[in-house]
């Protein structure tokens, strides 16, 4: 398997999201997923599908660029930039964020073991524009 099936992945997966595609995203994913939130809420599998199921959780656009893939065998840690138009419970989720997927090699394929993502702002004391 090469970068290419990871990238592969993450490109299901973006499209996945946009579509509200569970079945992509449950086919995707090991059965201990887990999703940590920008805000630091955690996740599992069935929590994560049922937000799409349910409605409650909306992405109208993912763009998942800057991608870095490191590989380790079994398992690689790809890490990446997404720029989401979202609503949850009908309130905007939108927002440009780094995200961490951890896959793993399972029955010869790569699968989502987790997505952890943080919103990305200027390090703590860096100038802003106009200081």
């Amino acid at each position: 398997m090469s970068i290419t099936d990871i990238t592969e992945l993450g490109r299901r997966w973006a499209a996945a999201e946009v579509q509200g595609d569970t079945d992509t995203l449950d086919e995707l994913a090991v059965d201990d997923f887990t999703l940590v939130g920008p805000l630091g809420f955690v996740l599992d599998r069935k929590q994560w599908l049922d937000r799409y199921r349910s409605g409650q959780f909306v992405t109208t656009e993912l763009n998942w660029h800057d991608v870095t893939v490191r590989d380790y065998g079994d398992c690689a840690v790809v890490i990446g930039i997404q720029e989401q138009r979202a609503a949850y419970q009908g309130r905007p989720s939108d927002g440009k964020f780094r995200v961490t997927q951890i896959l793993v090699r399972s029955d010869g394929r790569w699968r989502l073991a987790g997505l952890h993502l943080s919103p990305i702002a200027p390090p703590p004391g860096a100038p802003t524009n106009g200081s």
